[in-house]
């Protein structure tokens, strides 16, 4: 197993216990937060949510480290989880991979140095590339027009990048793709590490690949400078957890620690913690059979669908494409435009109609994922759900096709937008002096805003880009297919903010 030769003992979890030693001692409380462990707390949201939860909702104090200088449990605590991802060190994250992603490039670039970067990256990459003052070079994933999504970089176009600018700094990837495509990270670690720079990896949906050998290889294990895991996502810990790991000596830890002490709260909820602490145990003593497990279901119900006439589920046969060095069994994408409707026309349906609420859709695709937390009776309701949505007979009610997925699509003519030329720095467009302007009209103005189609929340546009008629017509299309836009100010993407014009 990958996390073969422990020597702590993983089966502690030193931080939740210092939290039950607090509430054991009976100590009367004299300090935040307000509601002195549930006793001043909403009676309606207190007996919902428990006592329990509300007693270890507790501060920094002697006997309960501080997650910005630890030195006791916590320290603990994230030593056992460097051990268990095969880590130098780990450092655990209250704000989720976002916080991960801009702690990671403002530890590896400084303002003006440039950075390779995917285009299909989460938009906490620009707030990094924003806050750090980073110049991006964008690296072009491999697009899969067929299934209308893009895959990873694949190692030539890092090397191909790295022969084209020299000066780069460090290197971003993105492993694996919200729909659980894995890159090579090995052979792009070692074109990285021959070329003198550093390797960030956003691993934020692959927190379990550590713990299962049947799963992609880790970024940890493939030797990455930095990479963050969103440990929510798919393990036990509570939303907006994630760790950050840190592996060998190329990375200045007084850089990155001080950078986690600019970015992370110093009231961090703990109980967040301590689901951290947590979830790291259960993988480590338990996730390789918690994992098979979720495996097998996924696989299963997989096959399950694909029996379904006109549904797809890609699998172990996309291995090979360009970008697609390996496959996280556990996403499981179900590629709905042959039954004529988008993935948000799906996803409305699933769960108005069968109570079946899907990860991710977009124009083709909708995406359910399998966890641990995954039993086998949700999977038959999902199989179900897709099966109904497949019958020919099926009533035209209000959650009918709309006709939005025209014949361009549903043939594989429609095209992804090309990235848009780049007329200024992030972080100069940001804050640079700006306008709102109609949207439709807004074709070679600098766009000033961030505007991401959400999930997957990739910018389809970033500030400092070039506004074209491609994306123009593109965002239209999303649009009326129903997705929501994140970033812009105009939540309805009527006017869009540019940068003014001198």
């Amino acid at each position: 197993m990958a996390f073969c030769g422990l020597t702590l003992d993983q089966s502690k979890t030193p931080y939740f216990q210092a939290l039950l030693d607090y509430v054991d001692a009976g100590v009367i409380p004299f300090h935040t937060p307000g509601h002195m462990q549930g006793v001043g707390m909403d009676l309606a949201f207190r007996e919902f949510v428990g006592d329990n939860i509300c007693s270890i909702d507790l501060t920094p104090m002697p006997g309960i480290d501080d997650l910005l200088q630890p030195t006791e449990s916590i320290k603990e605590a994230q030593e056992l989880a460097a051990e268990a991802y095969g880590a130098d060190r780990s450092f655990f994250l209250i704000n989720g991979s976002t916080s991960g992603n801009q702690c990671m490039m403002m530890t590896a670039v400084n303002p003006g140095e440039k950075i390779a970067v995917p285009r299909n990256a989460h938009k906490s990459m620009l707030g990094g590339l924003v806050m750090s003052g980073a110049h991006p070079i964008y690296m072009r994933p491999e697009v899969d027009e067929a299934l209308h999504m893009d895959h990873c970089v694949t190692p030539e176009t890092v090397s191909q990048t790295l022969q084209a600018y020299p000066d780069v700094a460090a290197v971003y990837v993105v492993s694996p793709t919200y729909y659980g495509v894995a890159a090579d990270l090995e052979a792009i670690v070692r074109i990285v590490r021959d070329a003198g720079k550093l390797l960030l990896v956003d691993e934020a949906w692959g927190p379990h690949f550590h713990f299962h050998p049947a799963l992609p290889l880790s970024a940890t294990a493939a030797g990455a400078d930095l990479c963050i895991n969103s440990t929510h996502k798919m393990l036990s810990a509570f939303s907006q957890c994630a760790m950050l790991h840190q592996i060998g000596p190329r990375v200045s830890v007084e850089r990155l620690k001080a950078v986690i002490k600019m970015f992370l709260s110093t009231s961090p909820n703990l109980p967040m913690l301590a689901s951290l602490d947590v979830a790291r145990k259960q993988m480590a003593t338990e996730g390789a059979a918690l994992l098979s497990r979720t495996i097998e279901l996924a696989e299963d119900t997989r096959r399950r669908l694909n029996a379904i006439a006109g549904v797809y589920c890609f699998g172990e046969e996309l291995q090979g494409r360009p970008g697609v060095f390996d496959i996280d069994p556990t996403k499981v994408t179900i590629t709905v435009k042959d039954l004529g409707y988008t993935g948000y026309e799906a996803s409305e349906i699933l769960r108005r109609r069968y109570n079946v609420q899907v990860e991710l859709a977009d124009l083709f695709n909708v995406v359910a994922l399998f966890t641990i937390g995954t039993t086998a009776a949700a999977a038959d309701r999902l199989v179900f759900g897709v099966s109904e949505l497949a019958r020919e007979d099926r009533q035209v009610d209000i959650f009918s096709p709309s006709g939005v997925l025209d014949r361009r699509l549903k043939t594989g003519s429609y095209k992804l937008p090309k990235i848009p030329p780049m007329r200024m720095l992030p972080r100069e467009a940001f804050l640079a002096p700006a306008e709102a302007v109609r949207f439709k009209q807004s074709k070679g103005r600098i766009c000033a805003e961030t505007i991401s189609p959400y999930p997957p929340g990739i910018p389809a546009i970033s500030p400092g880009e070039e506004i074209t008629q491609e994306l123009i017509d593109y965002l239209a299309l999303e649009m009326r297919a129903g997705v929501r836009m994140q970033g812009p100010y105009d939540d309805e993407l009527k006017t869009i903010r540019v940068v003014k014009e001198r």
